[in-house]
């Protein structure tokens, strides 16, 4: 039997970074089956690719217990929606990438309606609870792993699972050219560069921007030549980033909003200040090279806490150690 020359191709993510994993699966797919056709919930990357989403993306990117509480409702009628709609639709294979919590519950429905269903990026569970793996292989058919040593665990307990590793590890170039990034950017070449990535959810801008600029502004007096530069993933993020910035607080900080490239602002700056999530990858692989450099600031750093400034200093002085 040969196989369908134009595919349905279900993708569900939660969040930009899964928006951004969504696109680079699309493109991979699309090299080996030009017709092969994809829906389901995607961010502003993946319908770049062609992608139909069916949803809302932003409203599953959600941050803490309190806000999931406060969006449940919600998050339910849409995850009980894309259930109905696929079983419907009848996609080929059902990849769900990331937000566990959303993407298993849709996973496992679609499983028992017969349709092929894969996990991309395995959830933690080498780190804590790693019980949920029996549960996990129960609900999809395969999980693909980022990190090689994931996919025993899910052998071990009866399950399918293969390495597949990060695409960004492979779209990156293996040494940076700062000098180039910069040029692109149009960021001097004699500056003082900082990049601040304080999340790809509104909800971490709440939690973490005004951190971040006040960070920002003890920087700005130490090294008064010192440019910003802060990737944005959504235009949602964008205009919240853009409220806190016009606080007057923050009316003075030299800063550059920049649509994603997070990658190209890695390269760019001397240093990152990020915030736990995909984005910490990404700037790893980027700036592993210059780790040397950051020496000096954080020496420089050192200031702050002995003259007992801001928690914003003393996240300063750790981000660059």
């Amino acid at each position: 039997m040969n196989p369908n020359p134009s595919p349905l191709i279900a993708i569900s993510v939660g969040e930009a970074s899964g928006d951004l994993l969504g696109a680079h699966l699309i493109r991979a797919i699309k090299a080996r089956c030009p017709n092969a056709r994809f829906t389901g919930i995607g961010g502003e990357r993946m319908k770049a690719e062609g992608f139909e989403s069916l949803y809302d993306q932003e409203k599953l990117a959600v941050r803490g217990f309190v806000e999931v509480i406060k969006r449940l409702p919600q998050i339910l009628k849409i995850r009980k929606g894309l259930v109905n709609d696929l079983i419907r639709l009848k996609p080929d294979v059902f990849i769900g990438i990331d937000a566990p919590d959303f993407n298993l519950g849709v996973a496992e429905k679609l499983k028992q309606a017969g349709i092929h269903t894969i996990h991309y990026v395995s959830p933690s569970v080498w780190a804590w609870r790693r019980e949920r793996v029996n549960k996990i292989v129960h609900q999809v058919n395969r999980v693909l792993c980022l990190f090689p040593m994931e996919p025993q665990l899910y052998i071990d307990a009866g399950g399918k699972a293969e390495f597949v590793g990060h695409p960004m590890a492979q779209t990156m170039p293996v040494e940076a050219d700062r000098a180039a990034a910069r040029q692109k950017l149009g960021v001097p070449a004699d500056v003082p560069v900082f990049a601040i990535l304080p999340g790809s959810r509104v909800s971490e801008i709440d939690y973490m921007a005004a951190v971040f600029f006040q960070t920002a502004l003890l920087l700005l007096k130490r090294y008064p030549q010192a440019q910003f530069l802060l990737p944005v993933a959504t235009a949602a993020t964008r205009k919240r980033i853009s409220e806190i910035l016009a606080q007057p607080e923050f009316a003075s900080l030299p800063i550059t909003l920049t649509d994603k490239q997070s990658d190209t602002v890695c390269t760019a700056a001397d240093v990152v200040l990020v915030t736990s999530g995909t984005a910490t990858f990404g700037s790893g692989l980027v700036q592993a090279a210059y780790g040397h450099q950051l020496q000096n600031f954080a020496a420089d750093l050192c200031v702050c806490e002995k003259q007992n400034q801001s928690a914003a200093c003393r996240f300063a002085q750790y981000s660059v150690g």
